[in-house]
């Protein structure tokens, strides 16, 4: 329970320090009057009172859950987390629909997924992503390695 509440308190804090952020944010081209600032702001500052109210709620409210981690759940967690920080650092070398396929196929192993159903996947989900970021969106992704062959 202790522990709870000193996440909950160290997220609250993190997220008003990135609602401080937010508020300094000017884009230097706005499609609409407003402009993107009040969407980081607003999600900020709902992730910092819910965080509060779960770190400051009377303890009659709560109930003690174990979650039963072991070291297999543990291990998948870590390799996820490198998985996404790979991901973050070869997402503009290689493209978006390159780095999400190797980010997607290696999670879909990580989670027990046979190796052809998670390629499929991985395939079939980032040019879905890609096409709905490009096209319906309008969000400009990098190409990377393959921006000689679409574009």
């Amino acid at each position: 329970m202790t522990m709870e509440r000193l996440f909950s308190g160290l997220m609250a804090l993190f997220s008003l320090f990135l609602v401080y952020l937010a508020i300094g944010y000017v884009a230097p081209i706005a499609y609409d009057p407003i402009g993107p600032r009040p969407y980081p702001i607003l999600i900020f500052s709902l992730m910092a009172f819910l965080t509060l109210v779960i770190a400051f709620r009377p303890a009659h409210f709560t109930k003690v859950i174990h979650l039963g981690y072991d070291k297999t759940v543990i291990r998948n967690l870590i390799l996820c987390i490198i998985a996404l920080t790979v991901y973050s650092l070869i997402f503009e070398v290689l493209g978006f629909i390159l780095a999400t396929i190797l980010m997607c196929f290696a999670v879909g192993l990580l989670f027990a997924g046979s190796p052809i159903k998670s390629l499929i996947f991985s395939i079939v989900i980032s040019i879905a992503l890609y096409v709905l970021f490009d096209m319906a969106l309008d969000v400009v992704l990098p190409l990377g390695l393959l921006s000689g062959i679409m574009g």
